[in-house]
């Protein structure tokens, strides 16, 4: 038997998509230790996976990216919050090896300091995505603003634009890890995409054809479907009273004062048949008031318990709610608010799953006009929702993991 350490962000969001690969490699006779939010501690332990909490300083670093303007202000508060944390990762996964000492590491995309720390240590690893690969490519667009893929000469154009300003905001961010990543005897990055391939394998949770179909895909890039863990949990008795067409709302579960999508649902569809569940996450579900009596407002349902009983779902377009919906086959409407969630409402929209909404084309009428069209689009769900399960994921994640080797990292193509 050996033992795993995965190390993730302080993030529920990159947390559940690897609880699966946790348990195979529990069932595969592996000791397997998840370093992750301390509040998590209660969840991991009752499906019988070892629970370390990441040190505090870590959690103190906050996202405030939803606080800055524009999609370059959100992307540099980010690298500044990643790069930020990366010092105490280091000195966090380094105390994790002395306690446990693990065989294999499988560190969080987001985890700068831990992936630097544990590459510095020579030891086979691996690399886990739960959000779009910014990775460049032939086939697809450039990161960030959601471009459809390139076409045409003026796109590529286009698109080597884009990668170039991005690695001009990421270079402080980069710099400042390069001098981390030297400091602990690890090879300097050449950009912020190297960071995603110097692992020996990068588990990708998603698939085609909700990713781009690419013919340059990285060789140690293993796309396995979506991650759909979630603590278990019971439909809420309501359920099944609400008539259907059932749509749900959701916003994100980390602050990003997303509410107007929830307005604009609540005010757009209250002429509509059948019913609307409404999940405020972080924000207080006293802010929104129901418009008829079929609507729920609550903080928290768990979507898990609810998917395959919704028939559209709103969304901000965090990678978590919109993959679990496309795996029930349930078509979205995507409202994307910053993030990576320009990339994942792209991808609904190119694949005839769902509908992207501007945030800022956002009105009651036109998330109405939406919903309408999206669900005509459940074909195209279910399509990708098979796409999902042939992806293979936990158990091949697991086979992917048994033939690791010391890594030798490729470059970015």
């Amino acid at each position: 038997m050996s033992t795993v350490l995965i190390y993730t962000s302080p993030a529920r969001g990159h947390l559940y998509p690897m609880v699966d690969v946790a348990l195979a490699l529990r069932d595969a006779g592996h000791r397997v230790v998840v370093a992750t939010l301390a509040a998590e501690g209660r969840n991991l332990e009752a499906v019988g996976v070892e629970h370390r909490a990441i040190a505090p300083a870590i959690e103190r670093v906050a996202l405030t990216d939803y606080r800055a303007r524009g999609t370059k202000g959100q992307f540099e508060a980010a690298l500044t919050a990643w790069a930020a944390r990366a010092p105490h990762e280091v000195t966090d996964v380094q105390e994790a090896y002395d306690t446990i000492q693990p065989d294999l590491a499988i560190v969080d995309a987001n985890c700068w300091g831990a992936a630097a720390r544990v590459e510095s240590l020579g030891q086979p690893w691996a690399m886990f995505m739960p959000y779009c690969l910014p990775v460049p490519s032939v086939d697809a667009p450039a990161f960030g603003p959601g471009f459809a893929p390139p076409r045409t000469p003026v796109d590529r154009l286009r698109d080597r634009v884009v990668w170039a300003a991005m690695h001009r905001m990421a270079a402080p961010s980069v710099g400042t890890l390069n001098t981390l990543r030297s400091d602990l005897g690890a090879p300097p990055l050449g950009g912020l995409p190297d960071l995603y391939l110097r692992s020996g394998a990068l588990l990708y949770r998603t698939a085609e054809p909700f990713e781009y179909p690419r013919r340059d895909w990285p060789d140690t890039v293993h796309l396995l479907g979506p991650g759909l863990w979630s603590p278990p949990a019971d439909p809420p008795s309501w359920l099944a009273e609400l008539p259907r067409p059932r749509v749900l709302v959701s916003v994100s579960t980390e602050l990003q004062e997303d509410g107007a999508i929830i307005e604009s649902a609540l005010a757009g569809l209250a002429d509509e048949p059948g019913s609307i569940i409404v999940t405020t996450s972080a924000l207080h579900p006293d802010r929104f008031v129901p418009p008829h009596e079929n609507t729920r407002i609550v903080r928290f349902v768990s979507h898990a318990a609810v998917m395959d009983e919704v028939d559209v779902v709103v969304t901000h377009g965090g990678m978590g709610t919109t993959q679990r919906a496309l795996a029930a086959g349930v078509p979205l409407v995507v409202v994307p608010w910053g993030r990576d969630q320009n990339e994942s409402g792209r991808r609904v929209q190119h694949s005839g799953a769902g509908v992207m909404l501007a945030r800022r084309a956002l009105s009651p009428e036109r998330l109405r006009d939406a919903v309408r069209v999206a669900r005509g689009r459940t074909d195209r769900a279910r399509a990708i929702a098979a796409a999902f399960t042939e992806a293979g994921g936990a158990q091949r994640a697991v086979k992917i993991l048994a033939g690791l080797r010391q890594p030798t990292a490729p470059r970015v193509p």
